[in-house]
């Protein structure tokens, strides 16, 4: 398993258009300036009446298959 740690900051009009379909991946950069790519359907639980704002802790098996996003911030 492998963990990767960034921080993200989406107001709520950007989380529209992910939620809306209009993009069906998000890339981030991690601590270590590794990019990441998910489905952002995974951020779903995670947008408020501010958008998403927070840490975050994505984990993967070894062969780079999403497991969990979680808020840790």
């Amino acid at each position: 398993m492998k963990e990767f740690y960034f921080s993200l900051n989406l107001d709520y009009e950007e989380c529209l258009a992910y939620y809306k379909g209009h993009y069906n991946e998000i890339q981030v950069v991690d601590d270590s300036g590794k990019k990441l790519r998910f489905s952002a359907q995974k951020l779903t639980p995670f947008v408020s009446s501010i958008g998403i704002k927070g840490r975050f802790r994505l984990k993967t098996n070894d062969q780079h298959q999403f497991m969990s996003l979680e808020k840790i911030i």
